[in-house]
């Protein structure tokens, strides 16, 4: 049976969940019976999709306990039925937790070790005779005494030794899959070092925006390498045609059934080659840059790239100069001095021909590039960042399978967009200015670009 896989789990048949439980007797005969259904049908390779369902999401836990017992006794050396036995010792219930803690050092599980050090740390250290020790109950010496079965020593020399090759060969599994060649190479690069980010409190002005959240201050980056523009219409298709269905670069957290197209694919206003892709939202943008060998830039990644080290209020400078910049009144052709007026003019804003040339190519205006070269990081089109507008960490969403009406006031569900757009005014359009969006929103307005690492 070694090198048998088995490609997923199936559905649980309706005669695994006839459990009695109206009194303790027919309960546990009725257990018992599921049981012996599972030892039955689970004793070849083909019933270890079963056994597997059954130990993740059979709804009691002697029945999830029992599956754990069979797939390590029986199917140990299946890849999914030794990861099945892992997982379960993360199981909410102790009993289905000790149990895969205690087949797992019986039969010296080793596809366990990644799950066991998560609960007891390193066996290198819990070992020494200088660490410090606190009582524990019966998970954390199960899971111990796992691990030091599973390693076969009890030396913290030895077990370093072991640790380190045992993940070395995960991390190089690791690399394979999440080292990816940077496909695209109009990129420039932002040296390593320190610059300006924020801006000292600002006034209100005609627009009654303030800037409070984003206080002046010195912050350090690494190098990195930055998309010279927005990400194209012409460069995302060539993403859509080659993942042609595949989820591979897919967030875990992404709503299902999603398919990466644009929303305004067919919008003649929006849909040019050159133009920025626009109508994706964040987990498109997230699946993109991962397809694309990068990420999505934090937000102080892309404020660096946008105004240099100097601390400059817009990308070319301290100074305005609509001439380097798609906003408002260049996409409307109207002015606006206040607030009223900008509203105003954007409610006037169709789905077909108002305005009738909202967006510019990517390229455009090169004489608005920032200190490294990158285009239009103000305006045409705001960009989206992995950062979370509220806390300032990276987004860590945890919505699938829920309606935005869910979470559309959880601070969690709101990334940081910068730069401004074709309906912003000047306000919006500094190096400073922090916009936020939901992450499962869809707007004409916001496009991406990624950043890569700098290898060495």
């Amino acid at each position: 049976m070694v090198g048998h896989l088995v490609s997923e789990t199936v559905e649980i048949p309706p005669e695994y969940l006839k459990v009695d439980g109206s009194s303790d007797e027919r309960y546990w005969a009725s257990v018992r019976s599921v049981i012996g259904l599972a030892d039955k049908d689970g004793q070849d390779a083909p019933g270890i999709p079963l056994l597997i369902s059954l130990s993740a999401h059979h709804p009691e836990w002697p029945v999830r306990a029992a599956a754990v017992r069979i797939l390590a006794g029986r199917h140990r050396q299946v890849p999914e039925a030794a990861s099945a036995v892992a997982a379960a010792s993360h199981d909410p219930v102790d009993w289905v937790a000790f149990t895969a803690l205690k087949t797992a050092t019986e039969h010296r599980i080793d596809a366990a070790v990644p799950d066991l050090i998560r609960i007891s740390g390193w066996p290198s250290n819990f070992t020494r005779p200088d660490f410090t020790r606190k009582p524990v109950g019966c998970g954390a010496a199960f899971t111990k005494r796992a691990l030091l079965a599973i390693f076969g020593s009890t030396d913290p020399g030895r077990l370093r030794q072991l640790e380190d090759e045992y993940f070395s060969q995960m991390r190089a599994r690791i690399r394979e899959h999440t080292e990816r060649p940077r496909r695209h190479q109009d990129v420039v690069l932002v040296p390593a070092g320190p610059f300006m980010a924020g801006v000292a409190e600002p006034g209100t002005g005609p627009f009654r925006m303030t800037q409070g959240d984003n206080p002046l201050r010195a912050e350090h980056l690494d190098a990195y390498y930055i998309d010279r523009t927005t990400v194209t219409n012409a460069r995302y298709r060539q993403f859509l045609a080659d993942i042609a269905g595949s989820t591979r670069f897919d967030h875990p957290d992404q709503p299902e059934g999603r398919d990466h197209q644009p929303v305004h694919a067919h919008d003649p206003r929006f849909n040019a080659p050159g133009m920025p892709v626009v109508g994706v939202d964040w987990y498109d943008a997230w699946a993109f840059a991962r397809w694309s060998g990068g990420s999505l830039p934090s937000e102080l990644q892309w404020e660096k790239a946008a105004r240099g080290t100097d601390g400059r209020t817009y990308p070319w400078g301290d100074d305005w100069d609509p001439a380097r910049v798609n906003y408002v009144e260049r996409s409307y052709g109207t002015a606006v001095a206040d607030l009223d007026e900008l509203e105003a003019l954007l409610v006037t804003t169709t789905d077909s021909d108002v305005p009738a040339h909202p967006v510019l190519p990517s390229d455009s205006l090169p004489q608005g590039a920032s200190p490294y070269g990158a285009l239009q990081m103000s305006g045409n089109v705001w960009e989206l960042t992995r950062t979370n507008f509220y806390t300032g960490q990276d987004m860590d969403p945890f919505f699938k399978g829920r309606h935005p009406m869910e979470f559309m006031n959880r601070k969690d569900a709101f990334h940081v967009l910068r730069g401004g757009t074709w309906t912003s005014p000047q306000t919006c359009l500094t190096t400073y200015y922090r916009g936020k969006d939901l992450i499962t929103d869809f707007h004409n307005e916001v496009g991406f670009r990624c950043v890569y690492e700098v290898t060495r």
